[in-house]
């Protein structure tokens, strides 16, 4: 009897310094690989264990520990098939195994009612009449492999965490340093000629649109906007890119068919073939009060001119920017504006939106709120607020962008 109560004290004794050297393991944030080895040693040297397997689901089944059995055991392992319908600590030797080796004990781990790991032992001693001290064990296997694995998921997820927040930060740096390069609306020429407005809305922290406006000469300024085909950091990089060539590209010594050619050609250079840009780019002269514009492959803007009630699609122009190797035409368009008039460009994602049925397109809200006497600037505002665009509305899943020009004697100017 006293020999029995020393063997049960020697256990629960082991058992009990087992789980403390594993919890200061833990709390001492100890590699997990050091907690593997000592998750093993714990098995196969003081338990003697011949062979265990661990599988761990994060966010897929993987080989967490493989002591003892074949490098490919894993991979021949169904986990849905082979363990899952295993609930309880199950002895298998006399059942038809699947498994490549022989395997005598699964041992199911469970978090929240859920499924994260499996133990496979194989090659257990026997004594007596086949009965194994390894069953005194099994219990404690179990809880000690859920606190391992917990761990180790723990140690997993703030280590995401860490690399998410990170990534957060440089998207946010990056979303500042793109807008950055947007012009800011009071920097916007606002003259007795011309009154440029814009606004600029990007789907992610950073977006594939934009827009610009470049001062030609005294008397003549350039503005366009641009959209790159996809969202996120790559469509963000390309456009920071093209920002950088077409400042290089668009001045007052060029004309606007040359400059096309030219920015189509760096596109192409830089995207390979697999995104494009759609633009509308145009100039205007003060003093002649021609507009000069090419669309390519753009949201065709509207040209509203209150005392005509006349509106107008600016579509004329030739493919988007990076489509073809080289573009086959351009039509470049003149328009004399011979009364006032106000000109609202966009991008895509203003007139693309989910609906029940499915996407909707359409400018008839657009051409709405822009046929009327109202500073465009009113008009603008009244599309966002519409639109709910500021509001987060679930509807848009685009980058959204606008810039407009009102031209001198539409009324509410000044």
């Amino acid at each position: 009897m006293g020999k029995f109560s020393d063997n049960r004290l020697k256990v629960s004794t082991f058992k009990l310094n087992a789980l403390l050297d594993i919890t200061l393991a833990i709390n001492d944030n100890v590699s997990t690989s050091e907690l593997i080895r000592r998750y093993e040693k714990m098995l196969t040297d003081d338990l003697d264990i011949g062979k265990v397997i661990v599988m761990k689901f994060s966010d897929k089944w993987e080989c967490l520990l493989n002591s003892g059995f074949g490098n490919s055991f894993f991979e021949k392992v169904d986990v849905k098939r082979d363990l899952m319908p295993y609930e309880e600590i199950s002895f298998i030797t006399s059942e038809p195994q699947h498994f490549p080796e022989l395997v005598d004990i699964v041992i199911p781990v469970s978090h929240k009612d859920e499924a994260i790991a499996f133990v496979l032992i194989g090659d257990i001693e026997e004594e007596g009449e086949g009965v194994s001290p390894i069953i005194k064990h099994l219990r404690f296997i179990q809880t000690l492999s859920n606190i391992i694995v917990v761990a180790i998921e723990n140690k997993r997820l703030f280590q995401e965490s860490l690399r998410q927040e990170a990534l957060k930060r440089e998207m946010e740096l990056a979303s500042k340093m793109q807008t950055m390069l947007i012009p800011a609306n009071e920097k916007l020429p606002s003259n007795k000629y011309i009154h440029l407005k814009a606004f600029y809305h990007p789907h992610f922290e950073v977006g594939g649109d934009y827009y610009d406006v470049i001062q030609l000469s005294k008397d003549e300024v350039g503005f366009c906007i641009a959209d790159v085909s996809g969202k996120g950091i790559s469509a963000a990089i390309l456009m920071s890119n093209f920002q950088a060539n077409l400042r290089a590209l668009f001045t007052a010594d060029k004309g606007l068919t040359d400059t096309l050619h030219r920015l189509n050609t760096t596109v192409m250079n830089s995207a390979k073939g697999e995104k494009f840009i759609t633009l509308f780019i145009a100039r205007y002269h003060y003093l002649t009060r021609e507009l000069k514009y090419i669309n390519a492959g753009h949201n065709p803007p509207l040209l509203y001119e209150p005392e005509s009630k006349r509106l107008t699609q600016l579509a004329s122009g030739c493919v988007g920017m990076g489509m073809l190797d080289d573009l086959p035409f351009v039509n470049e368009a003149v328009i004399s504006l011979e009364e006032p008039a106000k000109l609202f460009c966009y991008t895509d994602g203003l007139v693309e939106v989910i609906q029940d049925s499915g996407i909707e397109f359409g400018t008839e809200n657009l051409e709405k709120e822009l046929i009327n006497n109202n500073p465009l600037e009113d008009n603008i505002q009244t599309i966002i607020e519409n639109q709910k665009i500021l509001e987060g509305s679930a509807a848009i899943f685009d980058d959204i962008s606008i810039i407009g020009a009102q031209f001198p004697g539409v009324k509410g100017f000044s």
